[in-house]
């Protein structure tokens, strides 16, 4: 046999042939050998090795390392084994130690890759520069800092520190633990530095987020006359796509052109997302369409850029183009789909897509795990999110916050929360975002304790100095009615985003004392933080509950002079609101008139304004004009504040037929708000017994909100019977709201029944329900005048009283009566002076 056949025989392996027989003997195993390497590769090598033996060739010494080499590289550690221990090794070649470190670093046998280092130099052999990398290699992947200070040291006592090969490889590792100032010294003393040597520091400052050192970097390499390669340019587009440099990527664009690199490799992708991410997806589109050939990556870029701009449609569309291409997309791909599902709420859909993948085979990995299970979350499928994280083999911290994230999504606060006890359990540490997702819904069971204990484990952990997790621990504190608490958490964030200025003003908003949320807007102002449409419909909201008109007119020429807030709907529908609770209807249907854009929500709000006026016609010929004229189909929202427009115009009739007509001619099943206002509208009327009926005729359990309402209507028209009923239902419900115990307790004073009055306040007392006095204010001048049943401590306490009294005495010549709020007591010795008759106030039992 000679050496031509055999080469004939694995004519794959080795493609030129003929040039291989050109050249001389050595010449001609050498490139035999190195042809086979690979496992796959195994049984050509052998047969080379079989032909070396017959013929006898085998036994030079150069020729049985190549041998070595050619098993080290197709991963025969038998075969391998056998050569090495029939070598010379007093001979002390590098070559044979280097091949079997290098199979075993290639296979993951790091310890074994050591050992031998040190079996080697007990052989008194000495590395080269091809020992280290290998051996640098295998002690970063067993994290092992003090391995590579060592070799970093015997490195420099050798002098081969100058050499590219060995500090690539240093610089590299150094870099993984993030040591940048000793990966620079190192890159300092290279002498010749190539482009690999270039890419591995410019790597390093792009993970680093260092855009000076990065940019600092490719021009020295620039001034070297290093021609970037593909590798070059997608590390510096990747960190203009992080960093918005839509400037730069475009010149890195040119350079990529003029290189010949633009539809190369990786570089095409890496433009597609860098002008994706930096908003300039029609230029990516138009990158896109230039392109002879996509591969899944690519298509992958355009999903994600779809999906990232919001043109969701498109994404699916661009997902059944790649498909009708022919190039099957993978888990990334679907990864990057499943958030345009999520945005449609389309049940069916997420099957679908979830039926490919399963039929296709596709891997699930975390990533595309999570992303299912948010999908069927968002789409309403909770059972099946579920069965795919009972299936799941592994899972981690973004698996787990997907689960709460969903819970939370769905309402099911319980089973969020048992969500992060059993992650918690299995000693898993939450990050920021699984934090951000259970910490709202503390806040939602007020569960201060637990608020408190989840605050320490975040500051003990130093998630405390992240914008995100600060505010919701802000939001939790002021849901859990500790807005002293959330105030001072404000005040300690080092740094205040947007988000956080938001949250806080929100909170304020809806609290206790909304005149704090003006205050913190001003603040916000100060700071130089500007405002966003969350900003402004926040603080209007807040100017809305306290009437300060003053304040909310300022905040609309704010809009004025700022174009991108005055055309945003959901403030300008803030704003509509602000001014009906104002009382100012007309600037209200000003600003609705001359909006833009008009959506539900700005329908609702001016339907609303003219409902809790009185003005029944009004607002229902706004609602006709929304349906008839506009094609805006009503919401649960609408229908609510149509029925409460009829309650206030007591038109009973027209109300149970908006109530009827949700359901029968739109499918909008009535929630607990609809039914609590169509038993405020019988109510209302006096027709108790309807409204009883409505009650016990709702299809889920009624719950305060609903009995309260009924209650209320008891107490109006003296019905003490039903009001028992009502009020038994509420001190089971919501044992610590004082209101119901008033109501209850004026229920059965208004009827005489000083028992049951005695009763009310004694069960108050037991429980420890303090009632919280009523407080009205009014805004004069800019200056906001507050005041509490009893209270003397305003200025002019003594001349309004006065002023009262002699408005009560040009009242009484007219034919005025004073009536007291409640009937007096048989045994009560107080007396009533004219004034306090008409002064009593509606909270004062």
């Amino acid at each position: 046999m000679s050496i031509s056949s055999v080469a004939k025989r694995f004519s794959p392996a080795m493609r030129h042939s003929s040039q291989l027989l050109g050249e001389s003997l050595p010449r001609r195993l050498t490139l035999l050998l190195q042809s086979c390497s690979g496992p796959t590769l195994l049984r050509q090598g052998k047969q080379v090795h079989a032909f070396l033996i017959v013929n006898r060739i085998s036994s030079e010494s150069y020729i049985e390392e190549r041998i070595l080499g050619m098993y080290a590289m197709c991963g025969s550690f038998s075969d391998c084994g056998k050569m090495f221990h029939r070598l010379d090794l007093r001979r002390g070649s590098i070559r044979p130690w280097n091949s079997i470190i290098t199979s075993f670093v290639r296979v993951g046998l790091m310890n074994q890759a050591l050992s031998f280092y040190f079996k080697m130099l007990m052989f008194g052999v000495s590395p080269d520069v091809s020992t280290f990398p290998c051996l640098v290699k295998a002690c970063v992947a067993l994290k092992n800092l003090r391995g590579v200070e060592f070799l970093k040291d015997t490195v420099s006592c050798r002098g081969m520190d100058c050499n590219e090969y060995v500090a690539s490889s240093l610089i590299k590792a150094y870099l993984e633990y993030g040591k940048i100032d000793v990966a620079s010294e190192l890159f300092d003393r290279v002498g010749k530095r190539d482009c690999v040597i270039w890419n591995v520091m410019l790597n390093g400052h792009a993970k680093c987020g260092d855009l000076d050192s990065v940019m600092k970097g490719f021009s020295g390499m620039r001034m070297d006359k290093i021609s970037p390669n593909v590798v070059t340019f997608d590390c510096v587009l990747s960190l203009c796509a992080s960093k918005s440099l839509t400037d730069l990527g475009v010149q890195l664009h040119g350079l990529a052109v003029v290189s010949g690199f633009e539809f190369e490799g990786s570089i095409k992708n890496s433009l597609l997302s860098m002008y994706s991410k930096c908003g300039r997806f029609d230029d990516a589109c138009k990158l896109f369409r230039m392109m002879s050939r996509a591969d899944t990556v690519t298509w992958n870029c355009m999903i994600s850029g779809y999906v990232q701009s919001g043109i969701m449609k498109e994404s699916l569309v661009c997902f059944s183009e790649m498909l009708s291409s022919g190039v099957l997309p993978d888990a990334i791909t679907f990864s990057s789909l499943l958030p345009s599902i999520s945005r449609f709420e389309n049940l069916e859909y997420c099957r679908q897509i979830h039926c490919y993948i399963m039929r296709h085979s596709v891997p699930l990995d975390i990533f595309l795990t999570s992303a299912l299970i948010d999908a069927y979350f968002k789409c309403r499928g909770v059972s099946t999110a579920q069965k795919i994280f009972r299936q799941c083999n592994s899972v981690d911290v973004v698996v787990f916050t997907a689960m709460i994230s969903g819970y939370l999504h769905n309402g099911l606060i319980t089973d969020a929360l048992e969500m992060f006890k059993r992650m918690v359990n299995v000693e898993m540490c939450p990050n920021e975002i699984t934090l951000v997702s259970i910490l709202p819904v503390i806040g939602g069971l007020l569960a201060l304790k637990l608020g408190r204990e989840l605050h320490g484990f975040i500051i003990k952990k130093g998630f405390n100095k992240r914008c995100n997790v600060g505010s919701a621990v802000i939001d939790m504190y002021a849901k859990c009615a500790r807005m002293d608490l959330a105030h001072e958490i404000f005040g300690r964030l080092s740094k205040k985003d947007i988000v956080s200025w938001n949250s806080m003003i929100t909170r304020c908003a809806q609290s206790d004392d909304p005149s704090a949320a003006i205050d913190v807007f001003r603040q916000m102002g100060v700071s130089g933080i500007s405002f966003d449409c969350v900003s402004i419909s926040s603080v209007l909201s807040a100017c809305a509950t306290i009437a300060s008109e003053s304040f909310g007119k300022a905040i609309h020429c704010f809009m004025i002079r700022h174009c991108s807030l005055s055309s945003d709907v959901y403030s300008e529908s803030t704003l509509i609101g602000m001014y009906a609770k104002c009382g100012n209807l007309n600037s209200a249907m000003n600003v609705f008139e001359r909006m833009e854009e008009k959506n539900i929500v700005s329908w609702n709000t001016i339907i609303a304004a003219y409902g809790n006026h009185g003005r029944l016609k009004d607002s229902l010929r706004l609602f006709h004009e929304m349906v008839e004229n506009n094609g805006v189909p009503p919401d649960k929202i609408t229908f609510l504040e149509i029925i409460s427009a009829c309650c206030h115009a007591g038109d009973v009739d027209e109300g149970v037929r908006f109530f009827r007509s949700m359901t029968e001619d739109y499918g909008i099943q009535p929630q607990q708000e609809h039914y609590a206002c169509l038993v405020d509208l019988f109510g209302r009327a006096g027709r108790l017994k309807e409204a009883y009926e409505t009650v016990k005729g709702m299809p889920f359990a009624p719950d305060a909100g609903v009995w309260g309402t009924l209650l209320g209507a008891c107490r109006l028209h003296k019905n003490v019977e039903l009001a028992k009923v009502a009020s038994g239902k509420l001190m089971d419900l919501d044992p610590g709201n004082s209101g119901y115990y008033v109501l209850i307790s004026n229920a059965h004073a208004d009827a005489g029944e000083w028992g049951g009055v005695t009763k009310a306040r004694s069960i108050m007392k037991e429980r420890g329900v303090e009632k919280v006095p009523g407080t009205s204010w009014i805004e004069i001048n800019k200056i906001k005048h507050a005041f509490v049943s009893g209270d003397e401590y305003h200025p002019e306490h003594s001349h309004m009283h006065s002023l009262i009294n002699l408005l009560l005495e040009e009242l009484k010549l007219e034919g005025y009566v004073p009536q007291p709020y409640l009937p007096m007591h048989p045994h009560s010795s107080r007396k009533l002076n004219p004034a306090a008759k008409g002064m009593v106030d509606a909270n004062n039992v």
